[in-house]
């Protein structure tokens, strides 16, 4: 059988796989108030706390790379409920971590397993439909897990009234219970076993090569990378940037958090509805020139010294604009691999964990600067603009003249999940 059972009605698979793949942002966002509280207590600076932070990143992109195509061969339900059960029992070693060394390593190795709700959401999803369907349901799953974000910091800043930093792995860990549970009932296997990979280690990484010579992919990739890292960067910052030099207590910065987190939410479920009628490289270039032009915005408020919130309002139009952006990048990228879902949804997520591993630190290199962040953002947000303008949207076109396929006959796709996706031999197949 492809795509969901029947059994798993549309509306609630979407919301189980949210809620996996909203892993990534509960693990970063919960206990960004408690990041400077986090660093004095193991005596750790600024720069060493927010490493907590880079850690888990390193591990959410590690462990994409290695489950995504191991999902290929053994299938999509049995790796995320062991990644499930390995993030519950990791989360609680981080709550007894008696050094900030060993709580990076944890965190490391946490990320890694948490990356199995991730990645095998988008999986699960392109196993699942075709068209603009795939966009769609991929701006659903952010409107889905866009609730992670904006509820993990307030819920982060009120459980520090009641307990300390410690206190927030061990809500991790009762949350990584409760999802193992709703993936062993609401999620069945979506990738037949007629549809796997066979052979060993080769046949498994064999599919990077092949969604990796396909230019559109590739493209796609490279600006989600650019537009992921300028995100991790602000959520590592932004914390002590605004509880620095702006002076904001731990419940005001969870607000700001909450409300930037907000505007992904509402504009996630706008893209959901316009997908069918827009194509989604223009959605996409929509969303990449508003996060472009809303970066450059905040720097500017930073550098003419305008005060607070002019440069909210810069941030908030450059993280509420991912949602045209993410999911219509994701979805162009995963068009030409439905042979490989698995490894292509690990590439596709990777980079911006990597990137935003590699780049986030140096938002606090020479201390909290609003100037230092805003000038990241922004150059990151405007190199992935310029991506989806030159390479992304005229590649998009090109296969999209290439498949025969017009565009009343894409929009009147079939939406019933259990619709098997048609292939495509020459990127899938060597």
């Amino acid at each position: 059988m492809t795509g969901a059972s029947p059994r798993t009605p549309r509306a609630g698979l979407i919301l189980a796989l949210g809620a996996m793949s909203a892993l990534g942002p509960l693990s970063l966002d919960m206990y960004l108030p408690a990041l400077p509280a986090l660093a004095d207590d193991l005596g750790a600076s600024d720069a060493v706390g927010q490493l907590t932070m880079s850690a888990c990143l390193i591990g959410l992109a590690l462990g994409q790379i290695v489950i995504g195509p191991l999902s290929d061969r053994f299938g999509r339900r049995r790796p995320l409920l062991i990644g499930l059960g390995a993030y519950t029992l990791l989360s609680v070693l981080c709550a007894l971590a008696p050094s900030a060394a060993l709580l990076v390593a944890l965190r490391a190795l946490q990320g890694f397993a948490g990356a199995a709700g991730i990645v095998l959401a988008r999986a699960v999803v392109r196993d699942s439909y075709r068209g603009r369907e795939v966009a769609r349901h991929l701006a659903l799953l952010i409107v889905v897990s866009s609730i992670a974000p904006l509820a993990a910091p307030l819920l982060g800043g009120q459980l520090l009234k009641l307990m300390d930093w410690r206190g927030v792995f061990v809500v991790l860990a009762g949350i990584g219970v409760a999802l193992t549970v709703l993936a062993a009932f609401a999620v069945r296997e979506s990738l037949p076993g007629e549809d796997r990979h066979g052979g060993g280690l080769g046949a498994m990484t064999a599919g990077f090569g092949r969604v990796l010579r396909e230019p559109l992919f590739t493209a796609s990739t490279i600006g989600l990378a650019l537009s992921g890292a300028a995100i991790f960067t602000y959520i590592s910052a932004s914390p002590f940037v605004l509880q620095g030099p702006y002076g904001l207590t731990d419940e005001q910065f969870s607000f700001v958090f909450a409300a930037n987190s907000a505007g992904v939410a509402s504009l996630g479920y706008v893209n959901a509805a316009l997908v069918r009628r827009v194509h989604p490289r223009v959605l996409l270039l929509c969303g990449s020139s508003a996060a472009a032009l809303g970066s450059l915005c905040c720097l500017a408020a930073v550098l003419v010294g305008a005060g607070l919130w002019p440069m909210l309002a810069g941030l908030f139009v450059t993280v509420a604009s991912g949602a045209f952006f993410n999911p219509n990048a994701t979805a162009l990228g995963l068009s030409l691999h439905a042979r490989d879902a698995g490894t292509a949804s690990a590439v596709i997520g990777t980079g911006p964990f990597l990137v935003g591993s590699a780049i986030a630190p140096l938002a606090l290199a020479g201390g909290a600067s609003a100037a230092t962040m805003a000038a990241l953002i922004a150059a990151l947000m405007v190199l992935a603009w310029l991506v989806a303008l030159v390479f992304v949207r005229p590649l998009s076109r090109r296969a999209h003249e290439l498949s025969g396929v017009s565009a009343s006959e894409e929009s009147a796709a079939p939406a019933d999940p259990v619709v098997p996706l048609p292939l495509n031999p020459a990127p899938d197949r060597p």
